[in-house]
């Protein structure tokens, strides 16, 4: 997928160009995230368990991306925000762990090997754009999961409503306060660039995994 172009000085704010980056190319654009197949019918318990499985492998390990993220970035008003991401996410981790449990093993799935290959390789991905020393970059790859989340969280609390699990509040969805920070840390062209350069590459790889799942649904459906 092309990465889009950035505005520069006298264009949209950047948390403007955030927000339309996670419209573009966010979960909730994507067909299977919100479809039939993974939220009801027949196969939907074994499509969550899927998706539980691979989000374990991308999100579930600590530290994580917003902790890489916060280690790098040291301006205060954007570690403060990173404080708040990391405690928030250190309870999506707790419930993506207790929804895998109960959801089981994975399912079998021809073609598995290369999928689980795959996976790893977009959390490396991740976790490089969450190091980057570029000013910027780190910050947006956190944004970008944390505005994301609430979208795959749909999906979580999906997985919960059919395990029995209670769904916990998600204590990262201030989407006003993303916007607000994006605006005041990235009012430089360069910083502009490199937060919507790690925001879009994040929401690439997600998009990639929901590829990977409703290719991996397909698989089954037709084993």
């Amino acid at each position: 997928m092309a990465s889009a172009s950035v505005e520069t000085a006298g264009g949209p704010l950047t948390g403007a160009l955030l927000l339309a980056r996670l419209a573009e190319y966010g979960s909730a654009a994507h067909p299977y995230a919100a479809g039939p197949h993974l939220l009801r019918g027949p196969t939907a318990s074994r499509n969550l368990a899927d998706l539980l499985h691979y989000l374990c492998v991308l999100h579930g390990r600590y530290p994580g991306l917003v902790d890489h993220a916060a280690a790098r970035v040291t301006e205060p008003e954007a570690r403060a925000w990173l404080t708040q991401a990391t405690y928030a996410f250190a309870g999506e981790r707790a419930y993506l762990a207790r929804l895998a449990v109960a959801a089981g093993p994975v399912p079998s799935t021809p073609g598995a090997a290369g999928t689980d290959a795959a996976v790893l390789g977009q959390r490396h991905a991740m976790e490089t754009l969450a190091a980057s020393e570029r000013r910027g970059c780190a910050l947006g790859a956190a944004m970008a999961l944390v505005l994301d989340w609430a979208a795959i969280r749909t999906c979580l609390d999906a997985a919960a409503d059919r395990l029995g699990v209670d769904p916990p509040q998600y204590a990262a969805a201030d989407r006003d306060a993303v916007v607000a920070l994006a605006d005041s840390y990235a009012a430089p062209a360069a910083v502009q660039r490199a937060l919507l350069f790690g925001a879009e590459q994040i929401l690439v790889q997600h998009h990639g995994l929901w590829d990977l799942l409703e290719a991996r649904r397909d698989a089954r459906a037709t084993a």
